[in-house]
């Protein structure tokens, strides 16, 4: 059964069983026809597929769809599979789908507003527009305004494109202008919104533009894992240095050349590797989160102290402690043990204290 675009994923009964789909191509068949396809696709044993209970296309973020399972076992299979190839005869080629678990706290969809102002030298800000629509269909863009801002949303690997590419453009920028005047270092901005929370930028679009360097634009979350258990697989691996710099949800890697005779190549190497370990992260990772709004200081305090004692029995669980809630990221059934037992600790705890 497909459901239509009202639908939140929220409501599910078990968001376990549910994954999102990303990377849908739109406007080759009508949305019905796609969200057949798409119950045949995750229906396949060779997709490590199953019983799917609903298929809810289209939804509000474009080229994204919700799959919900019958089985739960079923939906860790799919996300297993490394690759989710997207093939029917009425689509006329096969599409790469982005796979991930649904999360009520890791959310697929990013709002942006950016500021092209600074293109308009170069650019007619319409064409660029236009371009970055054709360029990256899966974003929905609002109209231009005059001041050159414009907001976009869309999935999160569709956003790190867009910020890709404008990067590129902005390097060009740096260089000579129409007129052949050399040209400042130009830094679009960008404020990011993502799962409610607007986050003003306290850094820069573009570091460093006249320095040989590659970014690679990360998920906060992946980066914190990255950079706290896989550092030596990802960060470290390559001869090159690097340092993050977050912006809410997002983190922009720099990546430099530890000296200044080593090969070029090293930082694409290094770019396509951290790109490809995040990809993978991106579908492996979950994130729970513990509220502490509405708590006392003791009831705060035993929560941090239960995670604390806790997560040494669960070696790759990050757990982030902040004033008004704890992040807790690791694997779907790693992070569900940990705050399952988090939450036996603390229910103990005071059941006890209210006994005395």
């Amino acid at each position: 059964m497909a459901s239509g675009s009202h639908w939140a994923p929220g409501r599910a009964a078990n968001s376990r069983k549910t994954v999102v789909v990303s990377g849908i191509p739109e406007g080759i068949v009508k949305d019905d026809v796609m969200a057949d396809i798409l119950m045949i696709h995750f229906q396949k044993t060779k997709n490590r597929g199953g019983d799917v209970k609903d298929v809810v296309y289209p939804t509000t973020i474009k080229g994204v769809a919700y799959i919900i399972f019958e089985d739960q076992e079923v939906t860790e299979n799919v996300l297993q599979k490394d690759e989710h190839r997207l093939e029917d005869k009425r689509l006329g080629r096969y599409y790469p789908l982005k796979i991930s678990l649904y999360s009520e706290h890791v959310f697929t969809c990013v709002s942006s507003v950016l500021d092209l102002s600074i293109f308009g030298d170069k650019y007619i800000l319409e064409d660029l527009v236009q371009e970055l629509k054709k360029t990256i269909p899966a974003l929905s863009f609002s109209p231009l305004q005059s001041n050159g801002q414009i907001s976009v949303q869309g999935s999160f690997p569709a956003i790190k494109t867009l910020k890709d590419n404008l990067l590129l453009k902005a390097n060009s920028l740096s260089g000579k202008g129409k007129r052949g005047e050399r040209k400042p270092d130009q830094r679009p901005n960008i404020r990011i919104q993502k799962c409610g929370l607007f986050v003003e930028p306290n850094n820069t679009f573009v570091h460093n533009v006249n320095r040989k360097e590659q970014v690679v634009v990360l998920d906060t979350d992946i980066y914190y894992y990255m950079k706290h258990f896989l550092y030596k697989e990802s960060l470290a691996k390559y001869n090159v240095v690097s340092h993050g710099v977050t912006d809410g949800e997002i983190t922009t890697v720099y990546l430099e050349n530890a000296r200044a005779s080593s090969d070029s190549r090293e930082l694409e190497r290094a770019k396509e590797g951290i790109e490809d370990l995040s990809a993978k992260l991106h579908c492996r990772l979950r994130k729970e989160r513990f509220s502490l709004d509405g708590n006392t200081r003791p009831e705060r305090q035993k929560y941090k102290q239960a995670c604390e004692s806790i997560k040494s029995r669960f070696p790759k669980v990050l757990v982030i402690p902040y004033d008004t809630h704890i992040d807790v990221i690791g694997s779907s059934s790693e992070t569900y043990e940990f705050t399952q037992e988090v939450n036996r600790t603390v229910k103990s705890h005071f059941q006890k204290r209210f006994r005395r």
